[in-house]
């Protein structure tokens, strides 16, 4: 079904067996690192044990032929018109389970009940582990006990825990190894993107497709009733017929839906009860509306948190709105926000990414600083010493290892779990 994941003159280890950082893939001289950081009880922190990491460490290293490699496509985020060519990397964080797309291979780690994983059984993997059933991707989403991934030529696959129907099969069973979506949609799919537990698929002509649990929250934006099954769940992907305009992005937050045009207007639906689709009242809606006050601002990102999103627009401004009471909406208080708010704090920097976890958020500034805010329980934010509520974003630094020959790091990636985040950082040698 799949050609050869990779050519011979490119390198890429399937585990790691010793204490030292492994190098996952090799086609270049070009380092980055990927580092993982707070709470690891299931092995999500990829570091061979369970472990609480204050700061950012290394899980693996990637050598890379480009100083400036290809981001792989992620939820929520509209394509960049100056993509280059170079080798394509990704990340993603589940609740309790994390993965490393490189061009087109995946490694996985983590919580592995239910079979999210795509291994074949339900064991737990502390350290990262090549996953021989993923080839040819262009897009991996962790969801809660399941994921999915979007391949190359336009197929779904997912896998894991399928009793809420997230998985899209048909029936509610779980399935321990990737399986493709066989959708009722024409064409290809070109984009998706999960959460806990419903999961959407964007085709290439912009239809929207949904499944997965709806408990009458409109989530899935097929009606007020919810799905037909336990709990609201719904294994069928339906078409979003509500959904007056195509469209070219979406995320999936707790019990909501945000998609985006690819003019960057944001459209929500779903759960309100904390303001969740930004529209100024806490009405849950299961049709699909723009959100009014974005009308006239283009948006290029979109990222949903369990209970709050965040919107980054063309400008590298970020905005938040819904539940504040983590601090993850970075405002100075804890107040949850009706519509969408620009974060003051970030106003100083030109942002080029965002991501969102449960109660957790992030920003990657164009010079490659990373920013966090929220929920710092369990030392997600990765920056030691910080009150459980952080309202606003913090500067996250980096360990240099005592190489003076080495620039400071430059982040181009950054995902969050639910106890636990990882970012892909490039460090230059310093010309002399």
């Amino acid at each position: 079904m799949f050609r050869r994941l990779l050519p011979r003159r490119r390198r890429f280890s399937t585990s790691s067996a010793s204490n030292a950082t492994p190098t996952l893939y090799s086609s270049g001289t070009t380092p980055f690192s990927l580092l993982s950081w707070g709470r690891g009880a299931s092995g999500q922190l990829g570091g061979g044990k369970e472990e609480r990491r204050l700061y950012p460490s290394p899980v693996a290293h990637l050598l890379l032929p480009d100083s400036d490699p290809r981001l792989a496509p992620t939820p929520g985020r509209l394509p960049s018109a100056g993509e280059t060519s170079g080798v394509e990397v990704g990340i993603s964080c589940g609740l309790f389970h994390s993965a490393l797309l490189v061009e087109g291979g995946a490694w996985v780690w983590g919580k592995g009940d239910g079979g999210r994983l795509g291994l074949g059984d339900e064991s737990s993997a502390f350290v990262p582990r090549h996953n021989p059933n993923l080839r040819e991707l262009r897009l991996l989403a962790l969801g809660g006990i399941h994921s999915a991934a979007l391949t190359a030529s336009g197929d779904v696959f997912t896998w894991g825990y399928g009793g809420f129907g997230a998985l899209g099969h048909y029936v509610y069973h779980r399935e321990l190894l990737p399986r493709q979506v066989k959708g009722p949609w024409d064409g290809n799919i070109t984009h998706i993107a999960t959460s806990g537990a419903h999961t959407a698929a964007i085709t290439d002509s912009g239809e929207l497709y949904t499944w997965g649990r709806d408990e009458g929250d409109g989530r899935l934006g097929l009606g007020s009733g919810g799905g037909p099954g336990e709990a609201g769940s719904l294994s069928v992907p339906s078409k979003v017929n509500a959904l007056p305009v195509p469209v070219a992005a979406v995320a999936c937050g707790g019990f909501f839906t945000m998609a985006l045009t690819s003019d960057g207007q944001l459209w929500s639906w779903g759960a309100n009860s904390n303001f969740e689709l930004g529209r100024g009242s806490n009405s849950s809606d299961w049709k699909p509306q723009l959100v009014p006050s974005l009308k006239n601002i283009r948006v290029i990102q979109v990222a949903c948190g369990g209970y709050h999103s965040l919107a980054l627009t063309d400008e590298g401004e970020v905005l938040s709105w819904g539940h504040g009471g983590h601090g993850q909406l970075g405002h100075p208080t804890l107040q949850n926000h009706r519509v969408p708010l620009s974060i003051k704090a970030l106003s100083e920097e030109r942002i080029v990414y965002i991501a969102c976890g449960g109660s957790t958020s992030a920003a990657i500034s164009e010079k490659g600083d990373l920013y966090m805010w929220g929920n710092a329980r369990d030392c997600q934010l990765g920056v030691p010493g910080l009150p459980e509520v952080q309202p606003l974003p913090v500067k996250v630094n980096f360990l240099r290892d005592g190489d003076e020959d080495l620039g400071p790091p430059h982040v181009i990636s950054v995902a969050i779990g639910a106890s636990h985040a990882m970012c892909l950082v490039s460090t230059q040698q310093i010309e002399k």
